[in-house]
Parts: structure tokens; sequence; C-alpha cells
């Protein structure tokens, strides 16, 4: 196959640049266009110097690529500045593929969109087609997508552990507390007091509790998978590591065991190349994902009567980001899914 051309919106970001990392070994990618207007005139390498050895094409305003050349982009950029951006990109190029690594196109609802995001949604005549990108629920759609709205890293770890629960009514989705940390670069790139090294070092740190917008996403599709609105208890936090992400689920069974729950997930999972389902005392551990695109997920009984404890584990950069992307872009141009993504993981 002729190697397509990628472009990559935002790219002086983390997931962007994990987007590049990935891209520039993937044997049917040629990056052609790399965006960061507030960087525009700087080598890759010159904003990220662990870029030195490969060729790549200098920054450039958004504005200033010639969306014509290229077979899909991949979106870095923050919510809210996505939209338009994304709505002139496919009126340059209809036939361009979308995947939006932002929030911008995740939720189905546009006032829920207006209530998490706070404000109204400037191109939610595109919203119709997006497919939410969790490869392995929505991977028929995806296959015949041109826009895709890839997950937030919290939803990829929470979803891919309690959606087969749900949907197989082993759970009871009104009982549902999650307790999630992620890496500091879950925060993004841009200078923040809470992220500078002496503030998140040697720390714990819970955020927006009670408020995160990844609540939104998590309840719209454990909602599909059990047929009715669902509200959860989901706490995050930032734990002091660069990358990497970590859910702990707390479910009330429905006359189910935890090895029922283990069982349902093996089903579920038995020919998904990317996610694992740890065997009855092995438990899930960031190091063992950390800049990969596998997904660990372990299950274990609480001590307290009909209730487990669900264990989901993620490099958040890679399945929670870009590497799932890229799996999403594999399906949408024919390709194997796994191209370019089977990186084992970096230990210690």
């Amino acid at each position: 196959m002729t190697k397509k051309k990628i472009g990559i919106l935002g790219a002086s970001g983390y997931t962007g640049a994990d987007a590049v990392r990935l891209l520039a070994r993937h044997p049917n990618a040629d990056i052609t266009a790399l965006t960061a207007n507030t960087h525009a005139g700087k080598t890759m390498s010159e904003v990220f110097p662990h870029f030195f050895m490969l060729d790549l094409p200098k920054l450039v305003e958004w504005e200033k690529v010639d969306w014509t050349r290229l077979d899909a982009v991949f979106c870095g950029l923050p919510h809210g500045t996505t939209q338009e951006i994304i709505a002139a990109v496919l009126k340059a190029n209809p036939g361009i593929k979308i995947l939006d690594m932002s929030a911008d196109f995740r939720l189905r609802d546009k006032d829920s969109y207006a209530q998490w995001y706070g404000h109204e949604h400037r191109a939610f005549e595109l919203q119709g087609e997006a497919v939410y990108g969790l490869t392995e629920l929505y991977r028929e759609q995806i296959t015949a997508a041109r826009l895709v709205a890839c997950p937030g890293c919290y939803p990829t770890a929470v979803l891919l552990a309690l959606v087969p629960l749900a949907k197989a009514k082993l759970i009871d989705v009104d009982d549902i507390i999650i307790d999630a940390k992620s890496g500091v670069t879950g925060a993004g790139r841009g200078l923040k007091q809470n992220t500078l090294f002496s503030e998140a070092g040697e720390g714990l740190s819970p955020y927006s509790i009670g408020s995160h917008r990844h609540s939104a996403e998590i309840e719209q599709e454990i909602g599909v998978a059990a047929g009715s609105a669902v509200t959860v208890n989901f706490t995050p936090h930032l734990i002091p590591m660069a990358r990497g992400e970590f859910c702990t689920s707390y479910v009330k069974l429905n006359g189910a065991t935890p090895d029922d729950l283990r069982a349902e997930l093996e089903r579920a999972y038995a020919n998904e190349p990317f996610v694992y389902v740890t065997k009855k005392g092995v438990l899930p551990q960031t190091q063992n994902v950390r800049g990969s695109n596998y997904v660990q997920i372990g299950v274990v009984a609480d001590r307290i009567k009909n209730r487990a404890i669900v264990l989901s584990t993620l490099d958040n950069l890679v399945k929670g980001s870009a590497g799932q992307a890229i799996q999403n872009m594999n399906l949408m141009f024919g390709l194997p899914e796994t191209t370019g993504l089977e990186q084992i993981a970096l230990f210690p």
C-alpha cells in the first residue's frame, strides 16, 4: 500500500508528540505536515529534542497547510479550539480522515456538551457523523467513518473494564465508584503551577472532584451498554509520574460473583490484540503497559458482600490517546489493526 500522507494538528503537545513518535516508524504513514501556531517555524527537534534523528517537516500555522494533499489528520488541540478547525479542514478536503484526540466530538448530546465544556458546540453539524473511537466497542463504525472522536484516557480505561459487565447485567450501574489516577502528562504541556516538579512530586492530588468532564463520556457509554441513564461517582488524581493511568472501579454485583465478572471480561476480549484480562490473583500495574498500546484489567473480590473491585491500567498517551488514534486510523485505511503499535512496554 502507498504510504498515507499524515498531518498532525497541535504537534507541540504531548499527545501530538506521541503521535509523531509512533507514526514515524509506521510502515504505511508519511508525516507530511505538523502544526503548532505558537512554535511555527521551528523544527520538531527544537521543541522535542528526542526527535533529533528524524527528518520531519517544520512546524507551521494550521492555516498554511494544504489539506488537499493529505489523507488523514490527527488533532491534538485543546477542546473548544478543535471544532472550527476540523470543520475548515473537512471543507477544504471532504475526503480526509480525521482522528480527533480532543473532547470536541465525543459527546452526542449538544446540551451535555454545553453543560460540561461551558459553551455551545461550534460545529454541531459534524457531530452526527462522528464515531466514538473506543476501538473495541465501535470497530465496525470506525472502519467506515470519516471523523472519529477518540476517547479520553480515563474513559478508555474505565469503559474497557466496565462496559462488558454493564452489557451483561452483571453489575448494578447505579452504584459505581471510580477512583482514577493519571500521570502529569494528562494535564497537558502548558505551564501550570500544580504540575511543576516541586508541586507535583512526592505527592498525590485529587482534582475536579465530582465535576471532571470525562464523567460525561463514561456515563454516556455505560448508559448505552446498560440501556438506561447512568450517573457514576468519579474522582481523578494526579500522581507524580510522567505517563500512565490506573483506575479502580468499585461495583455492586447483580447476583454474580467476581469470577463471573472475570469470565465475562475474558470472553469479551478473547480476540482483542491489546486488551488483557489478568488471571485470578494477578494485579494490573502501570509499569506493565508503560509506552505501549496495551491495557490490563483485573478483578478482585471485595471484603464487602456482593461487591467487587475492577482494576484497569493503560498508558494515557498511547492507548489513552495517540496509540488508540493510530489503531483507529489503521481500521479506516483497511490496514491490520496492530500496525505500528506492537511495542512491548518499557520496563523498568
